[in-house]
């Protein structure tokens, strides 16, 4: 998809998104490139070469830009354990870099020390979700498993999960954006019911 000219949403998107589609897959290059300037500004501050702060800030920085957005569409934003999550039109956006260099979509890999919040996010609120809890497995708490509950009513139980996945890096920024709806597998890879990419925004003067 070409940078050049406005974005038309597909009918995927005007599915998710309704009236709001053409102004959100407009904004999710433009706040990815905004939020990608934030967490180069810090990764630069910081000075390290190992254990750079890039990656952090950039996750934070995409859901409060994602969030503004949200807001300025007069849509909903909701706290999920801390964390703003924009959901327009009942359709969360799940932002999540895959790979700190371009690598194919087919690739991307949830971590295995990803938090249980997000799993619960992918497996609760992606497609086909199951309205009950997933089985609580023997390395679960039971406070533990309450607080997944907890998430699943935080972000509401009729939200759908639309994935934002992406690749960047500190020095070249974003590499590519990929929407769609990612079912997480249990060998922590998806399996995409639709995606698309978006293009890439040129990152603005600071």
């Amino acid at each position: 998809m070409s940078s050049d000219g406005p974005l038309v949403p597909t009918a995927w998107a005007r599915e998710r998104f309704g009236a709001r589609a053409g102004r959100l897959v407009a904004a999710v290059p433009q706040q990815l490139a905004r939020a990608h300037v934030r967490a180069q500004a810090v990764h630069l501050t910081a000075g390290l070469k190992k254990r750079s702060p890039y990656g952090a800030t950039l996750a934070e920085a995409v859901r409060e830009n994602f969030a503004d957005t949200a807001r300025e569409l007069g849509e909903t934003v909701r706290d999920v354990r801390g964390y703003e999550y924009a959901i327009v039109n009942d359709h969360a956006l799940f932002p999540f870099k895959y790979a700190n260099r371009p690598r194919p979509l087919n690739r991307a890999r949830l971590a295995a020390n990803a938090s249980p919040t997000r799993r619960r996010l992918l497996l609760g609120h992606g497609p086909d979700a199951q309205d009950a809890l997933f089985p609580l497995d023997d390395d679960l708490t039971t406070e533990e498993y309450e607080k997944l509950h907890e998430t699943f009513e935080e972000l509401g139980a009729t939200t759908k999960l639309v994935c934002v996945f992406f690749t960047a890096d500190a020095e070249a920024g974003i590499h590519a954006i990929h929407l769609g709806q990612a079912h997480l597998e249990p060998d922590r890879t998806f399996s995409w019911l639709y995606s698309e990419q978006l293009p890439v925004a040129p990152q603005p003067l600071t």
